[in-house]
């Protein structure tokens, strides 16, 4: 692997460069969005537990004490209970809304890793042909001999240029299937939550 790799030429090391760094936003993503994981059946559950038993602020304090972006925005909307259920409503969208926003963050540096990584193997292509042309030229001969070492380096850079981009999107198609069922949860636990408020409101009056 490694003899392929020095045969590819120069272009195999900023593609090297493409890949470390997509990894890395990678490893981040994976940390975030496990650190994001939560029972929000069993949350939701023990916040109505807490409304019901002990009031809202009793549901407050559960929600500081637990981590996620459900209880992000149960937090946000809870906090505002004072406010009325229209504020609550409000607040639970607005902070939906930044929570998705920190759950697709730095989605976009895997996309431009995807991008950008063919994109250099294709231009050290252009280049090995080139300089397989160029080597035509100089030797006046055609045969596979003057022209392997260029068109192999095309080939080359070409290669681990697409398998950077595949490995990243695999990547990249994990995290997007993992943030769609996390936005997917928080909207269904945002509407329970406010059913459960408005049930409780017209049981008051």
């Amino acid at each position: 692997m490694v003899h392929y790799f020095l045969e590819g030429g120069g272009f195999m090391w900023p593609i090297l460069i493409t890949l470390l760094f997509g990894l890395g936003f990678a490893i981040e993503r994976f940390y975030s969005l496990m650190m994001s994981a939560v029972d929000s059946k069993s949350f939701f559950d023990e916040i109505i537990q807490a409304i019901d038993d002990n009031g809202t602020p009793a549901a407050v304090k559960v929600c500081e004490e637990t981590d996620g972006p459900v209880s992000s925005i149960f937090y946000a909307g809870l906090s505002r209970i004072h406010r009325g259920l229209g504020d609550v409503e409000k607040a639970i969208q607005n902070a939906g809304a930044i929570e998705m926003a920190f759950l697709e963050k730095n989605m976009i540096w895997l996309n431009a890793v995807i991008t950008i990584a063919p994109m250099l193997g294709f231009t050290g292509t252009v280049v090995g042909m080139i300089g397989a042309f160029d080597a035509i030229k100089a030797a006046n001969d055609i045969s596979p001999a003057v022209v392997a070492g260029g068109i192999s380096q095309a080939l080359l850079t070409t290669a681990f240029g697409l398998i950077v981009a595949m490995i990243i999107q695999t990547f990249q198609n994990v995290f997007v299937s993992r943030i769609d069922k996390l936005v997917l949860d928080m909207e269904e636990q945002s509407v329970k939550i406010m059913d459960h408020l408005y049930e409780k409101e017209v049981k008051k009056s």
